[in-house]
């Protein structure tokens, strides 16, 4: 019996651990992309837009390194999983979303907004940018979710489908 709940114990453990290495590798990579594309090849903005261009490279400096360190602590989470067998693409995909998402919906209004640390872009109609980031944000936060959930509900009826 103890041996059957710590079994049991670890696998929720790997289960869930499959929506915390996709967690960490979708906000990585979401922030790479944001870095790449907005800060280095269009130059919309820096990561601190309130201080000199010089500091503004350098928070980009420190923002890519953030993203960098999250997407490689997410990939060794996923070959940790690989390699027990307990990797289960759709629940690591699901996280992945909903990393992803959040660190978007984080930036467009803690970082755009609330902070004004920076914007999307510096133009008159720079709401129009907002809903967009915002709007494909909470996609990827409900996509994300709604995977998370149905993998749930599928590990659930696999359990109870052992069990009887």
């Amino acid at each position: 019996m103890a041996v059957e709940s710590v079994n049991s114990q670890n696998n929720i453990t790997y289960f869930n651990r499959n929506i915390w290495a996709g967690f960490l590798f979708g906000l990585g990579l979401v922030a790479f992309i944001d870095e790449t594309i907005f800060h280095q090849l269009l130059h919309w903005h820096h990561f601190y837009d309130k201080t000199t261009l010089s500091m503004g490279l350098i928070s980009d400096g420190l923002f890519h390194a953030f993203s960098w360190f999250a997407t490689i602590g997410g990939l060794f989470m996923l070959a940790d999983l690989k390699r027990r067998g307990a990797f289960v693409f759709k629940r690591w995909w699901g996280g992945s979303m909903l990393g992803g998402g959040a660190f978007q919906f984080y930036d467009g209004i803690v970082q755009h907004k609330i902070m004004r640390i920076h914007q999307i872009r510096y133009v008159d109609n720079v709401y129009i940018y907002d809903w967009v980031w915002n709007i494909i944000a909470v996609i990827m936060i409900i996509v994300g979710g709604m995977l998370i959930n149905r993998t749930s509900k599928e590990y659930r009826r696999k359990l109870e489908g052992t069990q009887a």
